[in-house]
């Protein structure tokens, strides 16, 4: 069976599934493709993804980049960083594939409003492969417990002094 190329349409709507999946019952509502105020250039501006928590009236933005091979997309990077930076709310570039030029990925690997997310089409369940942008919701969120998954509190030990010889004759 041939395997055909996933489209950046596909990508985004892969994102808002797995995000829905992972993140719902946290009280996340996903919305597509949703109009929001102008770009940095004084176009209309459409997100991929609008991210709701209506319990604490806080929203994220996500414009998603799929580049499965060498193209265009290298070229748009920048000004999605930089509209994505204006943006008067929290958000981020989710991104995958493996058509972005070594420039243009260190670019999005450096960005802090960048996050890599390729989930696993048949469970989407969170991965290595999730972790940056199950991070920055988190953050943005303030879902701790995302944050520490599988780490302990840390717990003060005992101090384990050794006894030190004081030389009475020096202290004089």
């Amino acid at each position: 069976m041939i395997k055909k190329p996933m489209t950046g349409h596909e990508y985004a709507n892969l994102i808002a599934d797995y995000v829905y999946r992972n993140f719902n019952d946290r009280g996340i509502t996903v919305y597509r493709e949703v109009n929001i105020g102008k770009s940095i250039i004084g176009k209309n501006r459409r997100l991929d993804m609008l991210l709701i928590r209506e319990a604490t009236q806080t929203a994220f933005a996500i414009e998603c980049k799929f580049q499965d091979s060498p193209g265009t997309a290298d070229e748009k990077i920048p000004y999605a960083l930089a509209n994505m930076k204006a943006l008067p709310m929290g958000g981020c570039i989710v991104y995958a594939g493996s058509g972005f030029s070594v420039g243009v990925l260190h670019m999005l690997q450096a960005s802090e409003i960048a996050a890599y997310c390729l989930p696993d089409v048949y469970n989407l369940s969170s991965s290595k492969d999730t972790r940056e942008l199950d991070h920055l919701l988190a953050m943005h969120f303030h879902w701790w417990d995302v944050l520490v998954a599988g780490k302990k509190p840390w717990r003060s030990r005992p101090l384990e002094l050794e006894p030190i010889e004081i030389n009475q004759t020096e202290l004089l």
